[in-house]
């Protein structure tokens, strides 16, 4: 089965000259396989008529064309397409009674027009995509037996109420105005906005505006917002975004509590907290903006193994060309080179917050970790070592220049992502190894003719990267660089990371709370203790192993290594593993 997807934010036929149309070689021999709209003067193309000879992709100066082939099985599993030349959905997750349904896979795939067909608010049209009054009953008669039948039965029947937890909190005070404690009390509809608040840690905020609350506080928000609807299923996308580790197990619990009543799907990147949180995981993958492909659920263990992978066996289909693969504290180099900048007894005074810190050092070519929970003073240590805040003590040995990458990141620039990047960096971004091992890694090369006010947080979130990292720098920080970025792009970044400190000999310091994200890029680690908003202790760095154990046993959680890919794994608390481990003070196990 050939796919043609024309994607219509790329295409931009005044600024082309039909290259599409001119070079494609059923055309030149009489064949109609692509003819230009005349309207919007795009192009149309027959997927039947299509050699597959990718000429059309390749001559496109605006990479707007995807042309791929297909299993012609699928064909039968198409629920939803949205015109001749549009993104279509093949497969659909099922949720299930008393279970936490994860799915797994980039952003662009089409979990928004699932939740949206498992809601009801969308009849699919099976393909069908010019008939404009699809209806249930066809749907439902070209589906097997089994939960996902029954559910959009149910839905056809009787209807569904939806809670969703939208996945760009930062977006919410742009659309949603008044204090914490009105705006859950309008949604409140099962009387229960006190515990679920305290059970948040959100009970302190009520009075404030929603424009003065930080991400995590958003976030906590956003989830207790959809928690107090009364609903049939639960949809949470990227619940762990801008928390901290303890917050996130926080939120596990939460939500495992409700899936004993409600149906859940989660929508998760955070692969240690997918694998804690979920019990069957749905994998997604296709073309991002052609088509979605949903697997069937496996267990979440194999799941996540699959496709870090990158091959499902099952399917026999590779989903990526190279695996990802984590490293045991043993396999990290542990050579260092001389001190690149050293510190200690700083202090810092920011109104009702303190910091201090030790004696620390960073090294060339080194990549520092820094945990810790939020509102700690992590951003405000790294911006003191980069002469970007000033110390009311201590000492610093050197100063350096500094490329910094915020927490909230904004497209300042108006234009095209290729005009914002030539501002930044020049023709850097356009040679060798960079636009190799970071441009084209992160997807940022298939990004660039598109307008900045156009990306999604993920997008917006990849550039900036990029930015960072090409910047002439002896020093790189980075505040959150995984979030909103999917599972893969995750990784990728943090090789991108590692590669571009080790090849330039440069240092830089990592602020995330994703584990698995810590675990590839790091070094070493920062360990911050203390009280969020009140005092924030600095300790170290130390060696990973060190670091992530003291860290850990911080937040009163135990990891361990998977058997095949070494990634890290949370124990479930009490387990007889969990319990070895403590014992042992082996809080990040490595072997």
């Amino acid at each position: 089965m050939r796919v043609a997807v024309l994607r219509e934010d790329s295409c931009q036929p005044k600024k082309c000259m039909d290259e599409c149309h001119a070079f494609c070689p059923p055309v030149r021999n009489g064949i109609e396989c692509i003819v230009m709209n005349e309207t919007t003067g795009k192009p149309i193309i027959s997927e039947s008529l299509c050699i597959g000879c990718g000429i059309c992709i390749n001559k496109c100066p605006h990479d707007a064309l995807i042309i791929t082939q297909l299993p012609s099985e699928l064909e039968s599993d198409m629920i939803h397409r949205y015109s001749m030349n549009g993104f279509r959905l093949f497969r659909l997750p099922a949720p299930r009674e008393k279970q936490v349904v994860g799915i797994l896979g980039p952003n662009g795939m089409g979990k928004s027009t699932a939740i949206n067909a498992l809601s009801g608010q969308l009849i699919p049209n099976l393909g069908d995509w010019d008939n404009l009054e699809p209806n249930w009953e066809n749907v439902i008669a070209e589906l097997p037996r089994g939960e996902l039948r029954d559910h959009l039965t149910t839905v056809s029947v009787d209807g569904v109420n939806i809670a969703v937890k939208p996945q760009y909190v930062d977006h919410l005070p742009k659309v949603i105005k008044g204090n914490v404690g009105d705006l859950l009390s309008n949604v409140d509809e099962k009387d229960e906005l006190e515990p679920i608040c305290q059970e948040l840690g959100i009970s302190h905020i009520l009075e404030r505006d929603i424009t003065q609350l930080s991400g995590g506080e958003l976030q906590r928000v956003a989830i207790a917002a959809t928690i107090l609807r009364e609903a049939d299923i639960y949809f949470f996308d990227e619940p762990s975004s801008y928390l901290d580790i303890h917050e996130r197990m926080r939120i596990v619990k939460i939500i495992q509590k409700l899936s004993e009543n409600k149906k859940i799907i989660v929508i998760e990147h955070d692969l240690a907290i997918l694998d804690v949180l979920c019990d069957l995981v749905h994998i997604v993958y296709g073309e991002k903006g052609a088509f979605g492909i949903f697997t069937p659920p496996r267990t979440t263990r194999t799941a996540i193994n699959a496709y870090l992978d990158g091959f499902l066996p099952e399917q026999n289909v590779r989903i990526r060309d190279k695996p990802i693969k984590f490293q045991t504290h043993t396999e990290r180099n542990t050579e260092r080179d001389f001190p690149y900048l050293e510190w200690g007894g700083l202090e810092k005074k920011l109104g009702s917050f303190s910091l201090k810190t030790g004696e620390g050092k960073i090294h060339r070519s080194e990549v520092v970790g820094v945990v810790g929970a939020n509102g700690i003073g992590k951003s405000t240590l790294v911006k003191i070592l980069a002469g970007e805040h000033e110390a009311d003590k201590g000492w610093i040995t050197r100063e350096a220049k500094i490329s910094y990458k915020p927490q909230h990141v904004e497209a300042g620039f108006e234009g095209t992502v290729r005009e914002w990047l030539d501002a930044e960096l020049g023709a850097r971004w356009l040679q060798g190894d960079f636009n190799v091992n970071v441009v084209k890694a992160l997807g940022v090369d298939k990004l660039v003719e598109q307008n900045t006010t156009t990306l999604s947080g993920g997008e917006l979130q990849a550039v900036s990267i990029v930015i960072c990292l090409g910047r002439e720098a002896d020093l790189y920080l980075l505040d959150e660089p995984s979030a909103h970025l999917d599972a893969n792009a995750r990784m990728e970044a943090a090789k991108a990371i590692r590669r571009t400190i080790e090849g330039n000999e440069k240092s830089a310091f990592i602020i995330d709370h994703d584990v698995y994200f810590i675990d590839i890029v790091s070094d070493s680690l920062l360990v911050f203790e203390g009280k969020g908003g009140v005092e924030g202790i600095a300790n170290g760095p130390f060696r990973l192993r060190e670091g992530m154990n003291k860290f850990l046993s911080n937040v009163d959680i135990t990891f361990r290594r998977d058997h095949d890919t070494k990634r890290p794994r949370i124990n479930k608390s009490g387990s007889r593993k969990d319990r070895e481990q403590r014992a042992k003070g082996e809080y990040f196990y490595t072997e």
